[in-house]
């Protein structure tokens, strides 16, 4: 991935860096080294919003509302590419054609989610 990152303009969010600092001392530590000197969206007021409209809409639990944060604040910011390597509400095969229209019909259509080897590719592809 970090051969790949040259390639793009990466972004992150407080809300990733604020989750990255959570849990094993060392591997938070690690997780932000991994972040430092990413730039950092700007926070968006509407994002609650449409992390409601998300939830609401039963896209996702209630209990995953700081995940439809982080969709929120990535589509706000006109991001092309959210990787994310949670599969259980953020990359949701069943979930992401509602997330897409409901982004679509606010005005905020163009963002893929998807995993890093979604992205990438795996190790047996050619190019």
């Amino acid at each position: 991935m970090d051969e790949q990152r040259p390639l793009y303009e990466t972004v992150t969010s407080q809300l990733v860096i604020d989750e990255a600092g959570m849990g094993d001392s060392d591997a938070a530590a690690r997780r932000l080294e991994m972040l430092d000197g990413i730039p950092v969206l700007p926070a968006n007021p509407d994002a609650d919003t449409i992390a409601d409209e998300i939830v609401g809409r039963s896209m996702m639990p209630p209990s995953a509302r700081i995940d439809a944060l982080h969709v929120a604040a990535a589509a706000l910011a006109g991001v092309q590419y959210l990787l994310t390597q949670n599969c259980k509400h953020i990359a949701n095969a069943h979930q992401l054609p509602r997330v897409y229209r409901l982004l679509d019909e606010l005005g905020l259509s163009g963002m893929l989610i998807c995993t890093p080897i979604e992205f990438l590719g795996g190790a047996d592809d050619d190019t």
